[in-house]
């Protein structure tokens, strides 16, 4: 499991946005070893990483209602 540790727009899933906190990849989509080490590491646009791995599950993002 993988959690993202840097706003990133995926441009190898149709410019998908993924927001810090969030389980990358999105349920559905399936990525290489070789993207994760990319996008892990520093060989990516943005020069830093953008995931990390992490051993709990991580929260599924979820449209906010607004209250009030």
């Amino acid at each position: 499991m993988y959690r993202v540790v840097k706003f990133f727009t995926d441009l190898q899933d149709g410019d998908h946005p993924y927001h810090v906190g969030e389980a990358f990849p999105r349920d559905g989509v399936e990525v290489t070893e070789e993207r994760i080490k990319e996008l892990s590491g520093k060989e990516n646009r943005q020069g830093v990483p953008l995931i990390e791995n992490v051993e709990q599950p991580v929260k599924k993002r979820t449209s906010r209602k607004k209250q009030g």
